[in-house]
């Protein structure tokens, strides 16, 4: 018989986003970089919890960005997870730019030394 070999995946091009692609939510985002802090710390979602003094399926909730959690839940569990607001904060904002496309041209408005984007 035949030896299977297998053979590397080449890596898939990063996808650019597009202008039609729906923005993120920020508690989505936010949620993929608590859970990611978790993991990284090797933690369970009831040890985490119960540091933050918030329940498991609480912080489940917004690890699966189902939730809108207040300054204050996120300032709880950024505390437990040993990290400041700001270092998650500018995380998911740089997460956000990366996911985000630009804007088109023709969506831009000057008025004055200002510029809006336009939504439709």
């Amino acid at each position: 018989m035949a030896d299977i070999v297998a053979f590397p995946l080449a890596p898939r091009p990063a996808r650019r986003p597009q202008p039609s692609d729906p923005e993120p939510l920020w508690r989505q985002l936010l949620g993929d970089q608590l859970r990611r802090r978790r993991h990284d710390r090797e933690e369970t979602l009831t040890e985490t919890a119960e540091k933050a003094g918030v329940s498991p399926q609480y912080l489940s909730e917004v690890e699966r960005g189902l939730k809108e959690p207040s300054s204050e839940m996120i300032a709880a569990i950024s505390g437990a997870l040993e990290t400041s607001l700001i270092e998650l904060t500018s995380a998911v904002a740089d997460e956000l730019r990366s996911t985000t496309a630009p804007a088109p041209a023709s969506a831009l408005v000057s008025a004055g030394r200002m510029a809006f984007a336009l939504a439709a």
